[in-house]
């Protein structure tokens, strides 16, 4: 699932190939990924598109007086198009789920553009035609933005105060902190030394400093090696920055003991017990009771 670092370098590499472009066609291939009506699709098409901005793990694409947003979900990817085919796509074939269509330039009058895939059987991708961006439910509900300048250690703080969940899910949570998944929850909890199963409530001063700085660390070094990359390379970096997260089975980065896994219901968790939990194994939460 792209996650914050990645959705950041695609708004950056859409200012830099959409911003001042016109938009010719916009064609929507799966029934499911439009999520609004009015406006309609069309009424982006013949419209200069302005800069990206970013929401979370949305993206939101000024054009005209609209925004084309865009929320990937767990298999949605963006792929950049040099030259777009000159007969549109046939509905319902293949992991196309919407096609945007530019104004040709150039002395070869080629037109480009991007598309937008879904891969597997959960259609979960999403696009909204809005005014403004926070017409989106799932942009309005967002909480801050943590590589906001804003979002300092005392900011972070009050966020985890009273909370009674395991620290894991509360870094994914997107109406409490905006823009980190499971990948980068897993990085900055192996960064901070913390179990991904500890109460949010529990930690104690030291312990909330430290997460604070894991998060932004791992976070903006995360965008920086994705900075100017391609949109087609974004996914390869991702996988080999990574320290934990999808490397159960291999040695630990930082110490060498054994990266671990625990799966649930439609996702895993990996960490390390020497870094993370004392030595302990974590056990299954589907079969017995959490260790701390």
């Amino acid at each position: 699932m792209p996650e914050l670092p990645e959705v950041e370098a695609l708004k950056e590499f859409l200012d830099e190939h959409l911003t001042g472009r016109t938009v010719t066609r916009v064609l929507p291939l799966a029934i499911s990924v439009l999520k609004t009506y009015d406006p309609p699709l069309t009424a982006l098409e013949g419209q200069q598109a302005g800069p990206t901005t970013r929401h979370g793990k949305f993206l939101a694409l000024h054009i005209g007086e609209l925004y084309l947003v865009v929320h990937l979900a767990r298999a949605g990817w963006l792929h950049w198009r040099e030259s777009m085919p000159a007969q549109p796509p046939r509905p319902g074939k293949g992991p196309l789920a919407l096609r945007v269509v530019l104004e040709a330039i150039g002395a070869d009058g080629e037109a480009d553009g991007f598309d937008l895939t879904e891969a597997g059987t959960q259609k979960r991708l999403a696009v909204y035609v809005v005014h403004d961006p926070q017409e989106v439910p799932g942009i309005a509900r967002l909480g801050p933005d943590p590589l906001a300048d804003s979002f300092d250690r005392d900011a972070f703080a009050a966020l985890l105060a009273g909370e009674r969940r395991q620290i894991k899910g509360v870094l994914r949570d997107q109406s409490v902190i905006a823009g980190i998944g499971n990948a980068y929850s897993d990085e900055a909890l192996h960064h901070a030394r913390l179990s991904p199963f500890k109460l949010a409530a529990s930690l104690d001063e030291e312990q909330i400093t430290t997460l604070h700085t894991s998060v932004r660390t791992t976070l903006r070094e995360a965008v920086e090696r994705s900075r100017g990359l391609a949109a087609g390379r974004l996914k390869a970096e991702k996988k080999s920055g990574l320290r934990v997260h999808g490397r159960a089975g291999e040695p630990c980065p930082v110490c060498g003991d054994t990266i671990r896994e625990v799966s649930f219901a439609d996702s895993s968790l990996q960490y390390c017990p020497t870094c993370q939990t004392g030595g302990k194994p974590l056990a299954d939460r589907r079969l017995s009771r959490l260790l701390k």
